[in-house]
């Protein structure tokens, strides 16, 4: 009887703990989600100032989108740079340990380069990605492009990409795909103005 009762609190227990970590997961990726849109919704540009306000957006196996945005004080890490609220940001597809992909995210001040802990220590968005894909809406084209030559204009619609490989107790792999399709509200200011 008592081995009974042990091996079901047992198996609760393990039952609990895996639901807790898929839950931690998925809100993990959530949020990932959720900060890339918040920036990009955010982000400025001046065509007269392309050395500080440029839009680059990279994709293959290390993936990486960088712009200026104006961030709103709930932003992560927001508070570590005080009212500096235009800052530019870089979500970049990287090795982590254990030779895991992830998301990290980093930021400075728009006049700034990255300091040493930002490069050493960027925000993990998301662990476990197996690619990072933006497609960027092209009007001349009328079409959704993978290269973005125009570094000195916002895109007007950006598609996200994020695709995720969980790892569950069994070793057994599942596959997770997020997109996200957001139009940018602002567009870079003209010179001549």
């Amino acid at each position: 009887v008592m081995s009974a009762i042990y091996a079901t609190f047992m198996s609760i227990l393990r039952g609990s703990e895996a639901g807790l970590k898929a839950t931690a997961e998925v809100q993990r990726e959530r949020m990932a989600m959720h900060t890339i849109e918040q920036a990009l919704t955010t982000a400025r540009s001046f065509q007269l100032d392309v050395q500080h306000y440029g839009f680059i957006a990279e994709n293959g196996s290390d993936a990486k989108l960088t712009f200026v945005a104006r961030l709103p004080k709930s932003f992560p890490r927001g508070g570590r740079f005080g009212d500096f609220d235009v800052r530019r940001v870089e979500f970049a597809l990287e090795n982590g340990p254990e030779s895991q992909r992830q998301l990290v995210l980093r930021q400075c001040p728009i006049l700034m380069e990255f300091d040493q802990d930002e490069v050493q220590h960027p925000l993990v968005l998301a662990k476990n990605v197996k690619e990072l894909v933006f497609d960027l809406w092209d009007p001349r084209a009328n079409d959704w492009t993978d290269t973005w030559t125009q570094t000195n204009q916002l895109p007007k619609m950006i598609k996200v990409t994020l695709r995720l490989v969980s790892l569950n107790q069994n070793y057994t792999s599942t596959k997770e795909e997020l997109i996200r399709t957001i139009a940018l509200p602002s567009v870079a200011v003209p010179g001549s103005w």
